[in-house]
């Protein structure tokens, strides 16, 4: 039997720093984020520099550690043997490749045999869904820990499952004086998520925006992405529609974090594409969770929409999750010189459409 909170637990600890400890079918693994652990933190963890380091196959593969088809597949854990010179620094240079440019001659390092491979898959889960960078140092298992997981808490942890309407309020915004903004949480989650419903409810399916959360685009006018003009125009549209919804969701950089979604635009200033930029840092290319939409719209009593998008990952997702999607609109945006290779990179490797 799984335990929801069993792994949201789990998710702030990594968060803190703290140690945690996954089981599986095959064994267990006591686990610290390498970008969490400090100097006084990792001592207490190891006190004897003996930990091994846990990476994925596909930040392996840049260090010649794992072949190709291990490094395609994002469950694949590999695990570095430690000797002295690993120290603290050492292994943050290893779990962050925006750092490889400036410390390039790396290793050599020696990978061991996983004793749990399932156990050690599924911290690299956990890490992504704690929106931190899927490398720890790995100790023994019968250490301390603040939180214990299995393999399966982390396989069954739903942000969406339950989601609540916290409260509602009038919100006059520029685009419509009569919206109605709706704010939702969940008991495992820290993250609220808000819906703006405009115009006056009516039997038509109303026009509904998915817009993912861009500090950069939405809040400081970034011209890497097309993030703010996009929320803009959408809220224009939902507001000349009938009636509309806006899903703001707390997913920032794709699902991957704003520290991430950073640490990829550096990647991209060394010359890597959005795709291979979240790929090398060990996360999926697009990591959102759009039953948590679909979520939203059920508690709104919405069954039907339409959609406007121009990503058919979201047409999909909502489907997927019961949400009827009667037709998609698109969101057509001026691109500037700082975006247009992002654009193309949407349009080219992750199949958004006119």
């Amino acid at each position: 039997m799984t335990d929801p909170r069993a792994a949201a637990r789990a998710i702030d600890a990594l968060r803190r720093g703290w140690p945690v400890r996954i089981g599986a079918h095959d064994g267990a693994v006591r686990v610290m984020a390498i970008e969490g652990a400090d100097a006084v933190t990792l001592t207490q963890f190891d006190p004897d520099s003996r930990a091994d380091l846990l990476i994925s196959a596909a930040r392996a593969q840049t260090l010649k550690l794992a072949n190709q088809r291990d490094a395609a597949d994002p469950e694949m854990p590999v695990q570095i043997a430690r000797v002295p010179w690993i120290d603290g620094d050492v292994a943050m240079a290893i779990a962050d490749p925006v750092r490889d440019l400036a410390s390039p001659l790396k290793g050599p390092f020696r990978a061991r045999a996983l004793a749990a491979p399932m156990a050690a898959a599924a911290a690299l889960r956990l890490a992504r869904l704690a929106g931190i960078l899927p490398a720890f140092f790995i100790g023994d298992a019968d250490g301390a820990v603040d939180a214990d997981v299995t393999a399966a808490d982390i396989s069954a942890y739903d942000s969406a499952a339950r989601l609540q309407i916290a409260t509602r309020a009038h919100l006059p915004v520029a685009a419509s004086e009569s919206a109605e903004i709706v704010a939702f949480r969940s008991p495992e989650e820290p993250r609220e998520h808000v819906a703006l419903i405009v115009g006056r409810r009516d039997a038509s399916p109303p026009v509904v925006r998915l817009h993912s959360e861009c500090l950069t685009g939405d809040a400081l006018g970034s011209l890497k992405c097309d993030c703010g003009p996009q929320l803009d125009e959408a809220l224009h549209r939902i507001a000349d529609a009938p009636w509309g919804v806006l899903l703001y969701l707390r997913q920032e950089g794709r699902g991957i974090g704003l520290v991430n979604k950073l640490r990829a635009y550096a990647l991209q200033d060394q010359g890597f594409d959005t795709v291979d930029a979240n790929v090398r840092l060990g996360f999926a290319i697009d990591a959102r969770d759009f039953s948590v939409a679909a979520r939203m719209l059920d508690l709104l009593g919405i069954d039907t929409v339409r959609l406007l998008t121009n990503n058919p990952a979201k047409v999909a997702g909502l489907e997927a999750a019961g949400i009827r999607v009667a037709e998609r609109l698109p969101l057509a945006i001026e691109s500037n010189p700082h975006n247009d290779r992002y654009l193309a990179t949407k349009r080219d490797r992750t199949g958004h459409q006119l």
